[in-house]
This record gives C-alpha cells, structure tokens and sequence, in this order.
C-alpha cells in the first residue's frame, strides 16, 4: 500500500503558481500603463516606476528584517506597487509615491504575515493612508482631489458639458494615471477572464449595484461608472484573491456591497471619491461573508460546525 501523506488543505492544487498569476495581473496592468503614459506624459510613468521599484525594494527589505523567506520574487508586491502608481495621479510627489509603496507592503501586508494574510487590498489602503496623511501637501492633495472630483455629485454635473462619454470612455479626462481610459481598463479586464485569473462575479456585482444605485440617487449612470476609479477598482483591486471572498455567494454579497458603498459615499459625504473606502469597508467584513454560504463537510448533519 502507497504511503498516505497527511497534510493541510487544500489537497487539490493548480499547476500555476503565484508568480505566474501575478505576470498575467501585471499583462492586464499594462494597458492602463500605456494609456495613462499617452495621456499624462513620462511623469505618470515615472510615478509607476517609482511605486513598483520602492514595492519590491520594501518587500525584499522586510523579508530580512522579519527573518522569513524571500518572496520579492513572486511579483505580488511588483503588482501592489504598480497598482498604487495607476491610483495615484501623474504629478504626485515621488517621495509620497515611495512612502505609500512602504505602507502598502510593510504595514498591510507584511506586518500580517505577507502574501494571502494580509486583510485588505494593499493598494487600496495604502491610497487612503495618503490621503489622510498627505492632505496639507498641497501637490499631491489638489491633484488627488482633482482626480476623484470627476465622479462627486456636483463637479460630474459641471464636467458633462465639457466631456463627452467617448471622451470618459477613452480616458481624455483630468484623473489619475491609470483609472481615466476605460477601453484601457476593459482590455486588461478581458485578459485576466480569458487567462482564467478572475472570474466575473465581484466585477459585475460591484458595476451593476453601483448603476442601480447611481440610478436611485438621480445620477448620471454611464458617468458614475466610467468616471474617477470605480472602473478600476471593480476590475483589479476588489478581485483581490486574499481580500475577496472565496464563494459564488460571497463574492455577489461583497461586489455589490462595494457598489451601494461608493455611490453613497460619492453622493452624500464631503470626500472625493469613495471607491478605496468601500473597498476596504467590505475586505474588513470578507471573511463572514463567506460563512453564509459554505461547503458542508460529506455526512455532516445541519448543524455541523463550520
């Protein structure tokens, strides 16, 4: 008889690794990469340099520093930290773009104890972590707050007359590096369902709350969808392996619970974007999201423990 290894689950493994996964992400990214490049000039990819290099540099520091095994090379923080300078505006300050690459990968994930146990998305908590330190520099608080006023009640009112959706669509609009150009966006999006890297639920449940609830706050649609970064943030930031939930049923909960969050806070409180909020909001509660749907073990009763 063969030796029967005893192990931890899960006991079925794919053939790709994490590396892998992380270079297809990274394929998706570069879209948004080149638009925000043709739009915002050498500057915003400057500012995605910046993160990406001051990421893994974080990562591998930190390794040593906690004595664990070195995992700079599996490219999950390259991908935080590009995602970070796409978040991020074209003239943001290169010492505020490395300090939130620093937040993103000691604080959210390291300090958690590294790739998939980090509680939220590193990126996007790295994002707000800017905005609330960083709100008195003026260069970075006007350009960021600039950027998401696009998709604030009031200001979306003002700028449908002087952007037209094509011109939302491709990304001809003031906004950060990467979330402007929606065709950029959608590329990358279509990339990762073919390579099998996401899969649509979280997207979708995040778009189409969001719409119903634009739509229920008597705002334009189209504009609140294409505009500042909840495109973006649907597509690459709340699909998350490790800060999203695993069921089908989890992920439609956290999806549109991400879309009623940022028109809300979009719509009715004084900050200028609220799709990193939300985000982070649902990666907080993403754990018990996925309690209320799951796997019974085989001949367990009703009532087994979880």
């Amino acid at each position: 008889m063969d030796k029967l290894n005893v192990s931890s689950s899960p006991h079925i493994r794919g053939g790709r690794s994490t590396q892998n996964i992380m270079l297809d992400v990274l394929i998706a990214l570069l879209p948004c990469v080149i638009a925000g490049t043709v739009y915002f000039g050498f500057r915003a990819l400057l500012v995605v340099a910046v993160t990406a290099a001051s990421a893994v540099l974080a990562e591998y520091v930190s390794r040593i520093v906690m004595k664990r095994e070195q995992t700079a090379q599996d490219l999950s923080a390259l991908v935080s930290g590009v995602i970070l300078g796409l978040i991020l505006p074209a003239d943001c300050p290169l010492i505020i773009a490395a300090f939130g690459s620093v937040v993103a990968i000691v604080v959210v994930k390291q300090m958690f104890g590294g790739i998939g146990q980090n509680f939220a998305n590193p990126a996007c908590t790295a994002r707000i972590v800017l905005l609330i330190s960083f709100s008195g520099v003026s260069q970075f608080s006007k350009t960021v707050y600039m950027a998401d006023a696009v998709t604030s009640a009031t200001p979306l009112a003002a700028e449908k007359g002087a952007y037209s959706l094509l011109d939302v669509f491709l990304g001809n609009t003031p906004g950060c590096v990467g979330e402007t150009c929606a065709a950029a966006i959608l590329l990358g999006f279509v990339y990762l369902l073919a390579r099998k890297v996401v899969t649509p639920t979280i997207t979708l449940a995040y778009l189409g709350s969001a719409a119903v609830m634009a739509l229920i706050c008597g705002q334009d649609v189209p504009y609140q969808l294409l505009s500042g970064g909840l495109l973006f943030g649907a597509v690459f930031m709340a699909t998350d392996y490790a800060t999203s939930p695993v069921t089908f049923v989890g992920k439609l909960i956290f999806g549109i619970g991400c879309g009623i969050i940022t028109i809300l806070i979009r719509v009715y409180a004084s900050l200028p974007e609220g799709v990193s909020y939300a985000i982070l909001l649902m990666n907080i509660i993403s754990p018990r999201l996925d309690d209320i749907y799951y796997a019974r073990p085989l001949g367990a009763g009703k009532g087994a423990a979880k």
